[in-house]
């Protein structure tokens, strides 16, 4: 396959039979809001209200391992945000992302620890550094800074040296 991106349908075309589009099509309501295949590697976009969902179906799947959970700031693009979360399967020695855009009106998302507990630390770094809110985290504060340090220093309209 090309490296070059694909759109979802030519995604969708030639990888049906893969275990995460596969798992991510099925149902009433497929989860794929965008697939690109890119790097050797594919990405999947999911609505913000689908994360947990589309991380136990690809689960389920044979994707057993959370590699990363970590945050892009596109500024000035809109949507601003995006979260990924990295996936690796052993069983089919291959990695795949998901991954959400989030508005700048309201960076939040549900949080992924019910599914793999190890998100816990990589959710809250990222609501430390770029302010992304993660809903149901079981204990969702600053890992890195201060409590009492304003703003977030991933942001690209972060001051370099900080507020004064």
């Amino acid at each position: 396959m090309s490296q070059a991106l694909l759109d979802k349908e030519s995604v969708l075309a030639q990888m049906a039979n893969h275990p995460a589009v596969a798992a991510l099509s099925a149902g009433d309501r497929p989860l794929l809001a965008e697939a690109k295949w890119q790097f050797e590697e594919l990405t999947v976009y999911v609505a913000r209200e689908d994360v947990v969902t589309a991380c136990l179906a690809v689960q389920a799947a044979g994707y057993n391992f959370l590699e990363d959970l970590t945050a892009v700031d596109w500024l000035p693009r809109t949507p601003r945000f995006q979260v990924s979360v990295h996936i690796l399967s052993h069983s089919l020695k291959e990695r795949i992302r998901i991954a959400v855009l989030l508005e700048e009106e309201s960076p939040a998302m549900d949080s992924v620890t019910a599914v793999w507990p190890s998100a816990n630390y990589f959710e809250r770094e990222v609501f430390d550094l770029m302010g992304i809110r993660f809903n149901g985290h079981p204990n969702l504060r600053r890992i890195m800074l201060p409590e009492e340090w304003e703003g977030h220093p991933l942001r690209k309209d972060y001051p370099v040296e900080g507020y004064r």
